[in-house]
């Protein structure tokens, strides 16, 4: 059983509200957890919309700052409509002999009524969780995007996230959450350290290597063209990152508390630990390093955010912002792999991460909830569930991109790449300088 939830929740949170099962379900509406958990879905959304899109914008050259936008509305348009046609019966369904493995539906939201008695588990509608997941399936695919800023077409963007949801995201997810075969080994991952974080990692580092460098990278410095965008997109992402990990706990109590100062401690732990770094090598602190150590300790909080006490916290995020740290410099500067804007080293570094420190501090000894296994085993299952994802997630993401590059090419031509992608891909031109 996961630590720190009780059976009940544990159970629930396996069969992740199956809609075919919930009409069974002997438990009665609780009004309180439904709040909670519209309010938290509001605040995952407001992650991607604003937040996200603001924070890549504003890293992005002027000429690509409505490129930047477009894709991540467009993102959350497209996953919107796939998660109920397909994507959430794939990841939440009951997959009958391949259960371990895939959900199997229900489809087109076929089994969601008006009907609260025939739609609730754990006191909160069916519909209500399938919006909330919705959005964690949105921003995933849209934090790809950062590592193929300025040079990839809009067509291929949207293929590529289609496809992705349904071949990569849905798997990992119904693997994790839906009593898929991770989750029946323990696998401990709270608010989507891995499904999410890992997942997009993996990717991004994948389709940046198949994209290839922008033109003049990394001779020609790009520095982003407007930071206060960015560190107000940033500032929406730490908000609304506590709808995203306290909100995974299903309902409004102690969990949800708890999982709600883990996620403040890690975040400015990362930002400070990220900012000491700088400090020390170059002599000064930017705000770039700082929303982005913030970045990276929220990340690897998140697997562990309910697990984890005060302290567990903090040092998770002081940890997060060191790696993620020189992750980015050594993917840049050592690599030379022109991940634009740091999704592999913070995302799927931090992902990683906060995955494999989760069971340490989620010991007793740190104030956390104390582990049902042995360290070692449950060290074991990490470590196993991590491998899972990256080689599922590399596998298919390079299979969908070679696809996609023979039918439609992924990469816009290089004179288009040096007019910028406002003007080439959408007619319009996203920033006027003002």
């Amino acid at each position: 059983m996961i630590p720190g939830l009780d059976k009940m929740k544990y159970m629930l949170l396996l069969t992740a509200f199956l809609p075919a099962l919930a009409g069974a379900a002997d438990v009665e509406f609780n009004a309180v957890d439904t709040a909670w958990i519209m309010v938290c879905t509001a605040l995952v959304l407001f992650m991607t919309l604003p937040g996200l899109s603001l924070f890549y914008a504003g890293l992005v050259r002027s000429r690509n700052v409505l490129s930047v936008l477009m894709q991540c509305f467009s993102i959350a348009c497209l996953v919107s409509l796939l998660w109920m046609a397909l994507a959430y019966g794939l990841a939440f369904g009951d997959g009958g002999a391949l259960h371990s493995i895939i959900g199997g539906g229900p489809f087109f939201m076929s089994d969601i009524t008006f009907d609260t008695e025939s739609t609730v588990a754990a006191g909160v509608p069916a519909s209500v969780f399938l919006l909330f997941q919705m959005t964690f399936a949105i921003i995933t695919p849209a934090l790809i995007m950062g590592s193929v800023a300025e040079r990839m077409r809009f067509s291929a963007v949207l293929w590529f996230t289609a496809l992705w949801l349904l071949l990569v995201y849905a798997p990992i997810c119904h693997w994790v959450w839906s009593g898929g075969w991770l989750a029946e080994r323990g696998f401990m991952d709270f608010a989507g350290g891995a499904v999410v974080h890992l997942n997009a990692g993996i990717a991004g580092l994948v389709v940046a290597l198949l994209l290839g460098r922008r033109r003049g990278f990394p001779e020609l410095a790009m520095p982003p063209h407007n930071m206060a965008l960015s560190v107000m997109g940033a500032c929406i992402l730490w908000v609304g990152w506590f709808g995203f990990n306290a909100g995974s706990a299903l309902s409004a109590g102690a969990s949800a508390g708890m999982a709600m100062v883990v996620t403040q401690l890690g975040a400015a732990a990362g930002a400070l630990a990220w900012m000491g770094c700088e400090w020390v090598r170059h002599g000064k602190p930017n705000v770039l390093g700082a929303v982005t150590g913030m970045v990276s300790g929220l990340v690897a909080i998140t697997p562990a955010s309910g697990f984890v006490g005060p302290m567990g916290a903090v040092l998770i995020g002081i940890a997060a912002g060191i790696v993620c740290y020189f992750c980015t410099w050594g993917v840049k500067r050592v690599w030379r792999v022109d991940d634009s804007l740091d999704v592999f080293p913070v995302h799927g570094i931090g992902g990683i991460l906060g995955t494999l420190l989760t069971p340490i501090f989620a010991l007793e000894f740190w104030g956390g909830v104390s582990l049902e296994t042995g360290l070692g085993q449950q060290l074991a299952v990490q470590l196993l569930g991590s491998v899972a994802v990256i080689a599922w997630c590399a596998l298919f993401s390079f299979l969908i991109l070679k696809v996609l590059d023979a039918l439609l090419g992924l990469r816009v031509p290089e004179e288009e790449e040096v007019e910028g992608l406002d003007v080439t891909q959408h007619d319009e031109r996203g920033y006027s300088g003002l």
